[in-house]
């Protein structure tokens, strides 16, 4: 693949913003002219770059009579939406950012003026669960109040629900499925407006949002999937593992232990201090590791989105929490099918697909994604029209026998 930055985390990123453009939510040529901008030694130009983007594309879209011409008027609110939210990745390092809320604040009103102008309006519904609040977005397939299937999306350790319709949330529109995103503990707008961080008990997010369903006459209760992308992987299988009215849940991709995987992205000494439970000299390896020049960017990104996205302020808090996360010792109590994916070069997870494999048996449909197809990459970004093929076929022959 031709690569977009010298940065493999740019590069990613970059491409992770032109795959939405299959369903909507970006234009190739200015997510390519935005990435030749970017100095990969300064990475407060990724912010810079796409912050002026989602303002550019903003004023366009504002600029569009939308009674007249709705579906550019959607469309560029979508692509502001995406480019807010792109400018906020890499802020997380300082929790007092107010550019982290502002551009949350601005993404969300480019994309809801979206929602607004689709063909059967997306509407936000806020659900409650065990000690938080839910927010989530349903999106029927059709205005008929007939019992159709209905696919759950979440998302992971970065991603939004917002990001979840182009990636997955059109794709299952156009084939007959209602669609439900939400967000949970440590994600976005949780995150932001409630102040918390992930939790392991993922069953205590899912279930409210299947109680709601289950209200709608639209809704086919006995063909709910459920997709949980990147660290979203290993939540929506432990939701399963609890909940048991989802027809077929689907990683992309599969996660057994995050806690593994997690610890394993340290440098050599900070895990062998990590594992001698020196929790002292972990975090002091943190502050000076965060507080060098010399650290890649993908680490960076990694311990800082963890320690935001968990809320607490020390990486051994955050190691601690993360242990929680496993299928050890509930797999088995999964009882609908599961269709595991693993990219072939993935830069967070790899291994992780087969163990969730190895410990579901015949409830696994294990599918390897390689760059024969260009769907190598973590979450198989690039690659979304040929992961959406796989993913929703594979549910519906699952919900037709």
């Amino acid at each position: 693949m031709i690569p977009l930055s010298p940065d493999h985390s740019l590069h990613y990123e970059i491409l992770r913003q032109l795959s939405a453009a299959r369903y909507h939510g970006a234009d190739i040529g200015e997510v390519l002219e935005a990435a030749s901008k970017i100095d990969h030694t300064n990475i407060a130009t990724f912010h810079d770059v796409f912050a002026a983007l989602a303002q550019r594309v903003d004023a366009q879209a504002q600029a569009i009579d939308a009674v007249r011409h709705p579906i550019s008027a959607r469309d560029a609110f979508f692509r502001a939406a995406t480019y807010y939210r792109a400018a906020d990745f890499y802020l997380h390092g300082n929790p007092s950012d107010p550019r982290i809320d502002e551009l949350w604040e601005q993404q969300q009103v480019a994309f809801d003026k979206a929602l607004a102008l689709m063909t059967i309006p997306g509407k936000r519904i806020p659900l409650s669960g065990d000690g938080f609040d839910i927010p989530a977005i349903f999106y029927a397939a059709s205005d008929s109040s007939t019992a159709k299937p209905t696919v759950i999306l979440g998302s992971g350790y970065d991603g939004s629900q917002e990001e979840l319709l182009h990636n997955f949330g059109f794709a299952a529109l156009e084939r007959g499925f209602n669609v439900i995103t939400y967000e949970g503990p440590g994600q976005p707008l949780v995150r932001r407006k409630q102040n918390l961080g992930f939790i392991a008990e993922w069953e205590k997010v899912v279930t409210p949002v299947v109680d709601y369903l289950f209200t709608r006459p639209d809704v086919d209760n006995s063909k709910i999937g459920m997709v949980g992308a990147s660290m979203g992987g290993f939540l929506v299988v432990r939701a399963a593992a609890f909940e048991h009215r989802i027809a077929a849940a689907i990683a992309v991709d599969g996660v057994y232990d995050v806690h593994e995987s997690y610890s394993k992205a340290m440098p050599p000494p900070m895990l062998a201090a990590l594992k001698a439970a020196d929790g002292d000299q972990v975090d002091k390896m943190v502050r000076e590791t965060l507080a060098g020049d010399g650290i890649p960017l993908a680490l960076r990104w990694g311990i800082e989105q963890g320690l935001w996205s968990f809320n607490v302020d020390s990486a051994t808090k955050w190691m601690e929490l993360t242990k929680a996360m496993t299928l050890e010792g509930i797999a088995d109590n999964i009882q609908c099918p599961v269709w595991v994916g693993e990219a072939e070069a993935d830069q967070f997870f790899l291994g992780q697909p087969e163990k969730v494999r190895d410990a579901l048996g015949d409830k696994a449909t294990y599918v390897v994604l390689t760059s024969k197809d260009s769907a190598e990459n973590h979450c198989h970004v690039g690659a979304q029209v040929f992961l959406n093929q796989l993913v929703f076929d594979w549910f519906e022959d699952i919900i037709s026998k």
